[in-house]
């Protein structure tokens, strides 16, 4: 890479970082995309930042194109150049900026996986007999399902979580979002029991000298990461309509449950975190589809 570009990018990923407080897995797509364009302008004889132009960008959308590639990865690089090109030109290392005209092409925009709240059902029932046996790792898996299903929380927020972050008297925990954003999210009665004996009887027995304010930990002592809460959900789901599907679909089945039990938009949008309101209306065609559906099955002039 050649070192205008090279240093364009180290500074653009400082102010992901520091500026705007992204977080490390954010920041390195990113930089990922961006390396991407680079490698193409390079190829394209563009020596610096300051020489990129729309016609540029709208060639190198192309060849991602005739790659095969699809839309919602397009769409991804986009936002990432777009995001860059604005901070050449807040940098002034740009007249203007290329990025605004840049058409971000749109992904064919599929509704979420949803489990029904039967499977739930299920899912908690198998989970709680195999905690009732007084396995740690087994107390711990029922009560990730349970925060991840009550809470909506994404799942770097709940392995983020400290035994600080609890608030067992008003049954909330403080989670850790996107730009760093904190916000508080209740919890019900399930959850409150599966924590309780998370706490009790479960932790005590994974502490090592590698733990310390962690909540959820694993058999090493160590705080459980993400790609292993992963795993749990999916084996958790494995036995559904959707299938072994990862921590997110339960996200995706907390605000349609919300939502169907006549939960305020915005109220949901709050629980999510989601900056922007159209992000959560999504969750809205999923009930509608839900509604159709029952209707479609129970009406004798459907």
């Amino acid at each position: 890479m050649l070192a205008s570009f090279e240093s364009a990018l180290g500074r653009f990923r400082t102010n992901l970082e520091a500026g705007r407080g992204y977080s490390a897995h954010t920041v390195k797509g990113y930089v990922t995309d961006l390396v991407d364009l680079v490698d193409f302008l390079e190829v394209q004889g563009i020596p610096s930042p300051t020489e990129i132009d729309l016609e540029a960008l709208r060639a190198w959308l192309y060849t991602l194109s005739e790659r095969g590639m699809a839309k919602s990865s397009m769409a991804r690089k986009t936002a990432s150049v777009r995001s860059f090109t604005a901070w050449l030109f807040e940098q002034g290392e740009l007249a203007s900026d290329p990025g605004l005209r840049l058409r971000t092409p749109k992904a064919n925009q599929s509704l979420p996986k949803v489990a029904t709240r039967e499977a739930m059902a299920e899912i908690f029932q198998v989970l709680e007999v195999a905690a009732s046996e007084g396995q740690p790792t087994a107390i711990r898996d029922l009560l990730v399902v349970e925060l991840l299903y009550a809470t909506g929380a994404r799942v770097s927020e709940l392995a983020g979580l400290n035994l600080s972050d609890i608030d067992e008297n008003r049954r909330l925990i403080r989670v850790v979002g996107k730009g760093n954003k904190q916000r508080m999210i209740p919890y019900g009665v399930p959850a409150e029991s599966a924590l309780k004996d998370w706490l009790d009887r479960g932790r005590p027995t994974l502490v090592s000298p590698k733990t310390s304010f962690e909540l959820l930990i694993n058999s090493q002592g160590k705080r459980l990461g993400t790609r292993q809460i992963y795993e749990v959900v999916a084996k958790a789901l494995a036995g559904t309509a959707i299938g072994a599907a990862g921590p997110h679909a339960l996200r995706h089945t907390a605000a349609t449950h919300l939502l169907d039990g006549g939960a305020d938009l915005r109220a949901v949008q709050e629980l999510l975190g989601h900056a922007s309101l159209g992000t959560t209306q999504i969750y809205t065609h999923v009930s509608i589809e839900r509604l159709k559906e029952g209707y479609t099955s129970a009406h004798p002039r459907a």
